[in-house]
């Protein structure tokens, strides 16, 4: 009898595991973001062909930083890669079976990374060699692209008999990313520089590749603090948002920063020990502040703040959420970009570093943080400052949602109920608030 209890919940299990995977690959903030990689076979050769491939980021805020991208694929037959031009494949492989010219890569699963910057002309095509590095498509759509050039050999020489390649996997640098398979698209048409003449790809495929953060991690990779001028609390991070502390998986003191960080560390992709000891845990905490009223707008600061050791956030974005972005009227110290993922709403915004000034957050310690203040005009149909409505609905750091404080967490007005004191406190602050904004 207990076989037949238990008969049920495995396949069930399965099925729902499929459902929240494939709902987490679903951003309801960037609903068509993918990467596209694309590949246009240019031309055959005696045992096989020379294909352009381009991996494209239309990601609006999610972009791959250093290291890099590694890509993977498994060859259908027995194929093998003969020469690269602008990547290289991060494994030889077994090739003795070759007599006088060698291959690239024998392996039946190879995996593939950009060339590092500065590498001769002849080892580079356009939009390679920039060790991996892919601006998001919202923040630079000139630089959302990286190419490279591949020789296949012991493959079809024809569009009837190519294998196309299977199994692609994509690291950005990390897990996340799921792709599926390649697929026969029309070829794709290129024209001449002088514009007076259309080429056109002998055969093109793509594969398409989104972002799961249930995948990336188990934990959110970043967290959202609260405060404002109309309440002497501060709201934390949740404990435990990023993990919970122990003794091995993060630093406490000024000493234990020293020797274990040190000057000239080397950095690696697992860096979660380098982090600062907090309670919550999170490589990195935006603070959204109400800090001033006025008669007709309102001001918010913003504050990102780098409590790993062991990184660098380059080319870093910010998305926030919250309905008065539809109004923003100035920005310092940041980019701003708003986000339109639907028709009709205009409450999503991207903020970014300036170029050379603020684009990168530096590691944790006096210089790990970022800040800018927003201006707001009000609508004076839906402003208030009651029931936590001057705070952000949602915050993401670099394409990763982060975790937000319980609504009855949110600073609050004080209550008229409690007492008269509170009252006139609360009218006090808000009169001058208004008075300063008349200044």
């Amino acid at each position: 009898m207990m076989f037949y209890k238990f008969a049920y919940p495995l396949p069930m299990v399965a099925f729902f595991a499929i459902i929240i995977s494939q709902a987490g690959a679903y951003d309801p903030l960037d609903p068509n973001g993918n990467i596209t990689i694309k590949w246009d076979v240019m031309s055959w050769t005696p045992d096989g062909y020379v294909a352009v491939v381009t991996m494209t980021n239309f990601q609006m805020y999610r972009h791959i930083m250093s290291p890099g991208w590694t890509l993977g694929w498994v060859w259908a037959k027995k194929e093998v890669i003969w020469s690269m031009v602008g990547a290289q494949a991060t494994e030889q492989g077994d090739c003795s079976k070759f007599k006088g010219n060698v291959p690239h890569c024998c392996k039946k699963n190879p995996t593939v990374v950009d060339l590092l910057p500065g590498v001769p002309y002849n080892q580079q095509i356009a939009n390679c060699c920039k060790g991996g590095v892919v601006s998001s498509w919202g923040q630079d759509s000139s630089t959302a692209v990286s190419s490279f050039q591949v020789s296949v050999g012991r493959a079809g020489t024809s569009n009837k008999t190519v294998n196309l390649p299977l199994n692609f996997t994509l690291l950005g640098p990390g897990l996340g990313y799921t792709c599926s398979g390649a697929k026969k698209v029309p070829s794709t048409v290129f024209l001449t520089p002088d514009g007076r003449r259309k080429t056109q790809a002998l055969m093109t495929w793509n594969v398409t590749c989104t972002y799961n953060q249930i995948l990336a991690s188990r934990y959110p990779s970043c967290c959202v603090s609260m405060s404002s001028f109309y309440n002497s609390t501060i709201t934390p991070c949740p404990s435990c948002s990023c993990g919970c502390q122990n003794n091995n998986n993060c630093i406490s003191g000024d000493a234990e920063i020293e020797s274990v960080v040190g000057k000239n560390r080397t950095r690696s992709r697992n860096s979660n020990a380098m982090i600062r000891c907090t309670n919550h845990m999170c490589p990195i905490r935006v603070h959204w502040h109400v800090k001033l009223n006025y008669k007709e707008y309102w001001r918010v600061k913003m504050t990102v703040t780098n409590f790993n050791y062991a990184m660098n956030y380059t080319q870093w974005t910010l998305v926030a959420q919250h309905p008065n972005l539809d109004n923003i009227t100035q920005v310092f110290s940041f980019e701003y970009k708003p986000l339109l993922p639907y028709k009709y709403t205009n409450d999503t915004g991207m903020f970014y570093g300036l170029k050379f000034y603020n684009d990168v957050l530096k590691e944790a310690g006096a210089d790990g943080n970022v800040q800018s203040e927003l201006i707001l005009r009000k609508d004076m149909s839906t402003f208030t400052f009651k029931q936590g409505w001057a705070f952000p609905r949602k915050i993401y750091f670099n394409g990763d949602e982060c975790a937000m404080p319980g609504p009855e967490e949110y600073p609050y007005l004080p209550n008229s109920a409690n007492s008269k004191l509170s009252t006139m406190a609360s009218f006090l602050l808000l009169v001058f608030a208004n008075l300063l904004g008349m200044i």
